[in-house]
């Protein structure tokens, strides 16, 4: 249960930051999961990268082109700093309820939380009692890819970080990530979107991950029943147009490394368009 939670909470990030609602005029872009950008005043050129937060084990891949952009980037850049000791204090600190699940639900509610528990993990609603409905929701996307031995990009990526003593930052904190999530949805709309994960789903986001098809990528993850307007103001839209104010700055001090849920790539208001927008050249790396 240790272990599973620690998963779960590792995870939290890919809940949130992948599953989104498509938006209209999306541009078609081109199979590739990492990104050049360059022009606009800048001295050498960053990288962008989608990552799938988590896989399992026999999945996981770096692309030799993946690992060239890295080695030659002076910083790595994710959503979080899972570097930060405090920032891994703070999201096992938020795992857990402010008050139980058995109070803050009502009877409806924890009746359809344990049903979709029991079907998808085998637990109770009494088992995750202590725990937010943020990390039941992570727990239930943890158990949907079939396997125990899960890895995480973001940390790969700050291990590789660390072997070249480059410096890991953060473009938001947990916390105000998680208070993003709080503004989305309603404890009946998150619980309604926990029926929607399944197996079938994720083997199908795995399968486009792998071929790094981005377009079909983004449509799968952002299928409109996982949520609506609102949540993808507060999850995605918001989130994309804060980090956009970041980046420039720090593309312009240095050769830079961002890895973001590729859900945050695709789209109108997406990072790739959102930055071409404000000037940059930013062109897929195929090989």
């Amino acid at each position: 249960m240790k272990n599973l939670l620690t998963s779960a909470i590792a995870v939290i990030l890919l809940v949130f930051s992948g599953k989104t609602q498509a938006q209209t005029k999306s541009p078609k872009l081109e199979n590739s999961l990492l990104w050049e950008v360059s022009g606009n005043g800048l001295a050498k050129p960053s990288y962008l990268y989608g990552t799938v937060h988590m896989i399992c084990a026999g999945d996981f891949f770096l692309t030799e082109k993946t690992k060239k952009a890295f080695a030659s980037s002076e910083k790595l850049v994710l959503e979080v700093n899972l570097a930060d000791p405090k920032e891994l204090s703070d999201m096992q600190k938020m795992a857990m309820g402010k008050e139980p699940l058995s109070k803050k639900l009502t009877p409806t509610q924890l009746a359809d939380l344990d049903k979709i528990l029991k079907t998808t993990t085998g637990m109770s609603v009494q088992q995750v009692d202590s725990f937010t409905l943020m990390t039941v929701m992570s727990l239930i996307s943890v158990k949907t890819f079939g396997c125990t031995d899960l890895k995480f990009y973001e940390m790969s990526f700050i291990e590789m970080a660390k072997s070249r003593n480059i410096e890991t930052v953060g473009l938001e904190t947990i916390k105000s990530q998680l208070e993003s999530v709080d503004k989305a949805f309603s404890d009946d709309e998150m619980i309604a979107s926990l029926a929607e994960y399944n197996t079938n789903e994720t083997t199908k986001l795995v399968t486009n991950y792998k071929s790094e098809n981005l377009g079909e990528l983004f449509k799968g993850i952002t299928d409109e029943k996982y949520m609506n307007a609102k949540a993808r103001k507060y999850m995605l839209d918001n989130r994309n147009e804060n980090w956009v104010t970041q980046l420039p700055e720090m593309m312009k001090k240095e050769s830079v490394f961002v890895a973001v849920g590729a859900g945050h790539l695709g789209g109108e208001l997406g990072l790739i368009n959102l930055l071409r927008k404000a000037g940059y050249i930013v062109k897929p790396v195929m090989n």
